[in-house]
């Protein structure tokens, strides 16, 4: 019922106060660390589409009489030993770092999720054959399983891309169940439930949306993750062929520099370390605004 002020106008009841919204105020939400990783990781992402119109020099062109030069103007990250600037080299390589994140991250996701939401919601023997093959999966390093992976498809950024999510599976699929099994008790639930809705639409329209978030923090580690499993997996020959560039394989390459040309691995490690910090930063900030539990 509306109130009445001294001059008899009806007084409109006060407006709720709705949460900020936009990606402003997501970002004045997000603590510092995750500003700063949020900041890494567009360093990265712009740095790769940079990379796509240009870089300081041909990342593929050998200058013999340039080969393991150390930082000059025209060059200054130096040069590997066939004299190809190494600058070039780690901009090209960042597009094949966050391709690998960004194709592993989704088949992770893609089987994972619904796999987990499934467990959750129909109990029983499905849910303990999924997540015991899961806890196996677990059991073994998620790199070992990639690296057997890519040793029975063959070396290349297809097959990295391919071991690493699966490998990545289970831990969406521990992330989902977890996430729906909090949703299952609520009670918009049970009135869709009472209300004969199929499960499918359940899980599209009530689950799924509510653990999205979960999703999104789960997929900012695990891309993190598949950076660092494609450095290893190139390390070690089972990963992106030559001659498309690869920080881990700058690495290999530097092993015989190390005393002579230490840039060789310094470069390529500072990026995957820079990476790595970054997407774990943004997954930390992202975790402290969308996780309801970190938001209380």
């Amino acid at each position: 019922m509306l109130s009445t002020n001294q001059n008899g106008a009806a007084e409109q009841p006060p407006a709720p106060q709705h949460e900020a919204r936009g990606f402003r105020a997501f970002i004045r939400r997000m603590p510092l660390t995750g500003k700063i990783g949020l900041v890494i990781v567009a360093a990265i992402i712009l740095t790769a589409l940079v990379a796509f119109v240009w870089t300081p020099h041909d990342p593929l062109q050998a200058r013999p009489d340039e080969s393991l030069s150390g930082s000059t103007f025209q060059h200054p990250m130096g040069t590997d030993r066939y004299g190809r600037d190494v600058l070039s080299t780690v901009m090209e390589g960042s597009q094949v770092a966050l391709l690998v994140g960004v194709v592993a991250v989704s088949i992770a996701a893609i089987i994972g999720t619904p796999l987990g939401i499934l467990a959750a919601m129909k109990r029983g023997w499905v849910e303990d054959f999924i997540m015991r093959s899961a806890d196996i999966m677990l059991a073994f390093p998620a790199l070992l399983l990639a690296i057997m992976t890519s040793a029975i498809m063959g070396a290349s950024t297809l097959s990295a891309m391919i071991a690493i999510g699966l490998a990545s599976g289970p831990g969406f699929a521990r992330v989902a169940r977890a996430g729906t099994l909090q949703i299952m008790s609520s009670d918009f639930i049970a009135a869709a439930r009472s209300a004969a809705q199929p499960e499918l639409r359940i899980a599209r329209r009530h689950v799924l949306p509510n653990i999205f978030g979960l999703v999104i923090i789960q997929s900012s580690v695990t891309f993190a993750l598949a950076i660092l499993a494609e450095a290893a997996l190139s390390f070690l020959g089972l990963g992106t062929p030559p001659p498309d560039p690869s920080w881990g394989r700058m690495l290999q390459s530097a092993q015989d520099y190390l005393s002579i040309a230490p840039h060789l691995a310094l470069w390529p490690g500072a990026a995957i370390a820079v990476a790595v910090l970054g997407f774990n930063l943004l997954g930390d900030g992202l975790r402290d605004v969308l996780d309801p539990k970190m938001r209380k």
